[in-house]
């Protein structure tokens, strides 16, 4: 039998992160200094309120070891992109448009030529989130940080901020058997379960091929189809919210389909069930890669790792199908419904003919 390859093998232990994150408690400690009223906790974070029933969104997110992928095709105007993708896309899950994102890059060392790229993607992300980059850091830091490159190491943590009125919050709540999910289409893997992907494509790390290998059935070089940008999902969604009421919305991101057993906490006796996929050729090339490497990925591990195609989802009422796909097309994003909520507990894929539940 071949070996079984997972995200945890790889590096990014999933169990042993969900117990990390139980000290997340000692947090609420702080929520009764919240000026303006209660702290409102939410599948995906928390909104606070901000006079006058306007609530704020703040969120932090990396985009992890992407910034080695950069560094792999020594190409950096695109990276910048990334991070303002990830936490813009996480504020808009509770229905806040994002007024500004800040930036700290921790560098080897502050090379102006690479600075001025970062800051080309950065500007062309917030451009697309309609939202400001009023501050930001950059830190030279060259103990903590190497790189693959001499003297071009970096890390990026992006923070967005958003507002909400309180009537337009999604709260993940009123979620019923029958609601349909609609998908939003990705860009590719995105920036997420980069870790495992480089462990298996990218020589550099243990895999098969040269960067600049055109592996089929990609129609450019790898490096640059794994560096692709992660889509920006803000105007589409936004424009959704107005029209119809979502009742969730999923930034698949980190754990991937798992995150939908998050909205179970807040609508009771539900599950899930995904019936449309139409993955990128990045993601076949994964696992058809693991196993001329003597491993194998299954495909439950793939779904909760991966976005598989779908980048973000909505959860609407069945009758507001037809109205949310027409409002994200015209947004700009290709959006199905990729599955619909059910009775029965769990999640179930039903994928290449073969039912996969996630645990």
């Amino acid at each position: 039998m071949k070996r079984e390859i997972t995200y945890s093998a790889a590096g990014v232990d999933r169990e042993l992160r969900a117990k990390a994150k139980k000290a997340l408690r000692f947090l609420r400690r702080t929520y009764g200094f919240s000026r303006y009223g209660e702290v409102v906790q939410l599948p995906f974070g928390n909104v606070f309120p901000f006079r006058s029933k306007c609530y704020l969104d703040l969120v932090i997110e990396g985009i992890g070891t992407k910034v080695l992928v950069a560094q792999l095709a020594d190409k950096y105007d695109t990276i910048g992109i990334d991070g303002v993708a990830m936490a813009v896309n996480d504020v808009i899950r509770s229905g806040a448009k994002p007024l500004a994102v800040a930036d700290n890059i921790h560098a080897q060392v502050s090379d102006p030529d690479m600075v001025r790229e970062w800051m080309k993607g950065i500007a062309k992300g917030a451009v697309e989130a309609e939202c400001i980059v009023p501050s930001g850091e950059i830190g030279d830091v060259a103990e903590l940080i190497k790189g693959l490159i001499d003297g071009k190491g970096f890390d990026m943590v992006f923070a967005a901020i958003g507002e909400v009125s309180k009537d337009k919050i999604i709260s993940g709540r009123e979620i019923k058997p029958g609601d349909v999910i609609i998908g939003l289409r990705s860009s590719g893997v995105h920036s997420n379960g980069i870790t495992l992907a480089r462990k298996i494509l990218f020589k550099q790390w243990g895999g098969k091929y040269d960067p600049f290998d055109v592996p089929e059935p990609l129609d450019r070089e790898l490096v640059y189809e794994v560096l692709e940008p992660t889509k920006i999902y803000v105007k589409p969604v936004l424009n959704v919210a107005e029209n119809v009421k979502v009742k969730a919305a999923v930034h698949i991101t980190g754990d991937a389909y798992l995150k939908f057993s998050r909205l179970t906490f807040f609508s009771k006796g539900i599950g899930f069930e995904f019936n449309n996929f139409k993955p990128q050729p990045i993601f076949d090339l994964i696992q058809k890669t693991a196993l001329e490497l003597g491993g194998k990925i299954t495909d439950g591990e793939m779904f909760k790792t991966f976005n598989m195609g779908w980048g973000f989802a909505v959860i609407v009422d069945k009758a507001d199908e037809d109205e949310t796909i027409d409002t994200l097309e015209k947004a700009g994003v290709h959006a199905e419904k990729v599955g619909c909520v059910t009775k029965s507990r769990g999640i179930r894929i039903l994928y290449r003919g073969k039912k996969v539940v996630l645990k």
